[in-house]
């Protein structure tokens, strides 16, 4: 058995080619604390953040060319917040990033508007914008982060001991360099290759659920109603809107189910015939002219439960390791909350050496914990139910508790300001959420009698209990998925 004073980094490369099967001869390399896959969200940022605490970093990312994706644009307050405390609030400069100070919701011709609440006294701002942008200013700030090297190429294989799978590196393909195969040893790799991550089902159990895709495209000058707001419109399934830029407007259709064909043309047909006529009035004309010259782009709306990491020598991170429905736009919140406690919890006071397993293994219990209780438990669990009452168009309880989620909105006050704030990563507290959850519940029931007549009094009966019960199906199945390791 390797002993924990021979799993230091500088004997890596010499356990794995004296214990492995592999015969090949490929280029080695020796040098680094740290290996990242992934110069994404999560992964530019965590390189950036080690950089700095002086821990030697490698960021190895496929494709460096600016990315061009439909989602991953709105940043919540809490993801500024997050940003700004990681010290890299910058990388939202200089890409025209539109603030975004709130919502509005347009449900049957009505619409309610919300905004975040403040926070330390200040008003919270979210920030949207092309994610391409935000990507490539994200990826120089880890570039010229000393102690980080970024490599182009696929990483192909995580490299283990053959006798403990103690992960030891990682082996890549260099960009356009199909014959050669480069081998990085470290002491620690974190996966964060993104949604897709080709590596997730080696080390974790969990399956990813796909209820939905989002079809977007762009809008070109368009008029909102509420300039400066994320719009959402409820039909049969969740429409959003948001500004990305000074001209540009990105529109996100959920879809649940089987997509449409775009290439017979019925995905635009069903786009004309279903959402077309509920967009609010104002921004028709240039919604009916996107999508008759936009490519129509799809992308599915993924469900990942988090797990505890538990693998030596690695940590997954990002949406490598948790997914929710990006209805909220949280996932960039829940990725720089997550590198922030991360980076603390792993910090060269907390961890002198990355060689030392069990005390990064440890570390990792107080992460998975720690982080439900700054934003992944109420973003993920608020995604989730929203998306249940949302896109529940064919179900009674489900419809009579969206309704009264937008009629508890429009009571203001509280019942705005803190499922603003929960929205917007601002109100981290599970029981809030949960206690404004049930009160919409409550508050549907309450209308139920109040707008019905003396005579349906005997049968709202069972149906203010089936509301209820409905509430407590949406709810509690995702409260236990993130209780799970």
């Amino acid at each position: 058995m390797i002993t924990k004073k021979l799993d230091c980094h500088v004997s890596y490369q010499k356990i794995y080619l004296l214990l492995s099967s592999n015969k090949t001869t490929p280029l080695l390399n020796d040098d680094y604390e740290l290996i990242i896959v992934g110069a994404g969200i999560a992964g530019s940022v965590c390189a950036a953040t080690f950089g700095k605490q002086g821990r030697k970093v490698l960021l190895i990312e496929r494709d460096l060319s600016e990315p061009d994706r439909i989602v991953g644009e709105l940043l919540q307050p809490g993801g500024v917040a997050a940003l700004t405390k990681l010290g890299l609030s910058n990388c939202l400069e200089n890409i025209d990033a539109i603030p975004c100070h709130g919502y509005g919701i347009f449900y049957k011709g009505e619409n309610v508007h919300v905004l975040y609440p403040p926070s330390g006294g200040k008003p919270s701002i979210g920030k949207s914008f092309h994610h391409g942008r935000f990507i490539m200013n994200l990826r120089k700030a880890a570039a010229e982060t000393p102690n980080v090297t970024i490599f182009e190429g696929t990483a192909n294989e995580i490299l283990k001991c053959p006798m403990t799978d103690r992960v030891l590196g990682v082996m890549c393909t260099p960009k356009g360099q199909s014959g050669i195969t480069k081998m990085f040893f470290a002491s620690l790799t974190i996966i964060a290759d993104g949604c897709f991550s080709k590596f997730r089902k080696n080390f974790i159990s969990k399956q990813v659920a796909v209820k939905s895709n989002f079809v977007g495209f762009i809008l070109k000058d368009a008029k909102l109603p509420l300039p400066n707001h994320g719009h959402v419109i409820l039909g049969r399934s969740p429409i959003l809107m948001y500004q990305i830029d000074t001209r540009e407007t990105r529109v996100l259709i959920d879809i649940p189910g089987k997509l449409p064909s775009n290439g017979n043309g019925s995905l635009k047909k069903y786009i004309e015939n279903e959402v077309l006529p509920i967009i609010p009035k104002s921004v028709q004309s240039s919604f009916y002219d996107a999508l008759q010259s936009e490519r129509l782009r799809s992308m599915p709306n993924n469900f990942l439960p988090p797990s505890t990491n538990i693998n030596e020598g690695l940590i997954l991170l990002g949406d490598a390791m948790n997914m929710r429905h990006p209805l909220t736009g949280g996932g960039m919140t829940v990725a720089f909350n997550d590198v922030a406690i991360l980076s603390d919890l792993l910090s060269r006071d907390n961890v002198p050496d990355f060689d030392d397993s069990n005390l990064i293994l440890a570390q990792m219990q107080v992460f998975h914990w720690k982080r439900k209780f700054y934003s992944s438990t109420v973003i993920n669990i608020l995604a989730q139910a929203l998306y249940a009452l949302f896109a529940g168009d064919g179900d009674e309880y489900l419809r009579i508790l969206r309704e009264a989620t937008f009629n508890y909105l429009r009571l203001g006050g509280i019942c705005a300001s803190d499922p603003c704030g929960l929205l917007g990563g601002l109100i981290p507290n599970p029981t809030v959420l949960v206690g404004h959850f049930f009160a919409v519940a409550i508050y549907g029931t309450y209308k139920l009698f109040i707008n019905g007549k003396l005579t349906d009094f005997p049968q709202n009966i069972p149906k203010s209990i089936l509301i209820l019960y409905t509430a407590c199906l949406v709810i509690f199945p995702f409260i236990w998925s993130e209780m799970l390791a």
